[in-house]
């Protein structure tokens, strides 16, 4: 096998962590996908990963609280969910790295951009935690800011729907899957599939994204080495 990517950066939802259970962590969940993961960096893949906080807390929920405050929390549920994956990845066999746009030095180290870039480029896999260290941004901004950043060749962001649709596949049977799009339509066509200032930015950057489930973990592989399955945002 062969990879199409040299380096990539890997946005997971917090509620995939979650596996068949409705909130928190699922260990054989997380067991699987830090061997999926061990499997794309045997590819010579260089991996770094933003993952999300859904499986814990949603701060857009919390009616009645203050939005930075809910957004603070919400940054340190991503912070668990890193530690989580680095364990799961070290239990497979990877070197990890957990750096944090918060600084909580007992834990994670300070993100420092070339240092991330010198961990990569040693082979290890880097987890950014606590999104972009400001309230008002996603984890989907924050994983198009490190992509970015970085210099990945994709931002691979793994959902729970197999691609981009032009309309809510859960909803409607006759939505229809794109295997292409463009940035300009994302933000015309309001398609949902990420908020508008991580597709702003990743229009900006030309950074190609690829949208695909993670119901399989496998399909990470597969997007790796380039299969056609889900959805290239270009």
């Amino acid at each position: 096998m062969t990879a199409a990517y040299k380096r990539i950066l890997l946005k997971i939802s917090g509620e995939s962590l979650a596996g068949p259970k409705p909130m928190g962590l699922d260990n054989d969940t997380l067991k699987l996908l830090g061997q999926t993961i061990r499997q794309v960096t045997e590819l010579g893949v260089e991996v770094a990963i933003v993952v999300g906080s859904g499986n814990f807390w949603r701060g857009r929920t919390s009616a009645g609280m203050d939005r930075v405050t809910a957004d603070h929390m919400g940054m340190l549920a991503t912070a668990m969910n890193s530690l989580a994956l680095s364990d799961a990845l070290e239990q497979a066999g990877c070197v990890t790295r957990v750096l944090s746009a918060i600084e909580m030095r007992q834990i994670a180290e300070p993100y420092i951009r070339l240092r991330a870039i010198r961990h990569l480029e040693k082979g290890r896999v880097v987890i950014f935690a606590c999104g972009t260290g400001n309230p008002f941004f996603t984890t989907d901004t924050a994983g198009a800011l490190r992509a970015s950043e970085i210099e990945a060749d994709i931002m691979l962001k793994a959902t729970l729907v197999d691609g981009v649709y032009d309309k809510d596949p859960n909803k409607y049977d006759d939505a229809i899957r794109y295997e292409t799009v463009s940035y300009d339509q994302v933000l015309q066509l309001g398609l949902g599939v990420l908020d508008a200032t991580a597709a702003a930015l990743c229009r900006d950057n030309h950074m190609k994204i690829g949208v695909f489930s993670i119901i399989d973990p496998q399909n990470i592989i597969r997007m790796v080495k380039g299969d056609n399955i889900g959805t290239i945002i270009t």
